[in-house]
């Protein structure tokens, strides 16, 4: 179902990414954004699940312009060397590979992006800066804050877990008062329950927020 191709960002930086291509005509198309792993094994099994589920569906390797390849697992070491990436990514350049990534995918049909923990706050960042996207979905985005001021340009459903440590419900609160547009969801859960290769995965939270991505995306992408 899925391919490895190459994108081309508007500064000439030219990166891999993931495209997953559903079984007949695409109903919509949707930007998966990878976690601080990379686009490791799991995000491609995402990816191919919106394309089961009739979107062509796109992930961009954010990592590639520090090293490129980034599959990373889910131990320590692991947690480590993507905190470390993620840390010296720029958000600037990130949001010019994202555009890249939505205007190669659109030929789909509107566009959607949603992404993961780091790949959370990016997907904020795609329903403020990037012109052609439709919808933006946030699981358990960590860095929204900083950036909290920034105008929603479209649909945004967010998910968190209430046991995630690394983002104290403080946060999502700030976040839900700036903007009372977005529709911001709360689980039993912690950071990363939507990944079923992790020790944090929650299933019964994860189905319900796929619904209810499903549900966002059937009503704002097609």
């Amino acid at each position: 179902m899925g391919e490895n191709i190459k994108l081309t960002a508007s500064d000439g930086h030219s990166f891999d990414a993931y495209r997953a291509v559903p079984a007949g005509t695409p109903k919509g198309s949707v930007v998966v954004i990878q976690e601080i792993f990379g686009v490791n094994s799991h995000i491609r099994e995402v990816a191919d699940s919106y394309a089961a589920d009739g979107y062509l569906a796109i992930a961009p390797a954010v990592f590639d312009r520090q090293e490129t390849n980034v599959e990373l697992g889910y131990d320590g070491d692991s947690i480590t060397a993507g905190r470390t990436l993620k840390d010296n990514a720029n958000y600037e350049a990130a949001v010019l590979d994202l555009t890249a990534a939505v205007e190669a995918v659109s030929e789909g049909g509107k566009v959607g992006t949603v992404g993961y923990c780091w790949g959370g706050t990016l997907s904020y960042l795609c329903g403020t800066r990037i012109p052609g996207v439709s919808a933006s979905v946030v699981y358990y985005g960590g860095q929204i804050i900083p950036f909290n001021d920034e105008v929603l340009k479209s649909p945004c459903l967010m998910h968190f877990g209430e046991r995630d440590a690394g983002i104290p419900l403080s946060d999502v609160d700030a976040v839900k008062a700036v903007h009372p547009e977005a529709d911001v969801n709360i689980y039993p859960a912690d950071h990363g329950f939507n990944c079923d290769h992790r020790g944090s995965f929650d299933q019964p939270s994860r189905d319900l927020a796929r619904e209810r991505t499903d549900a966002f995306f059937a009503a704002n992408l097609i």
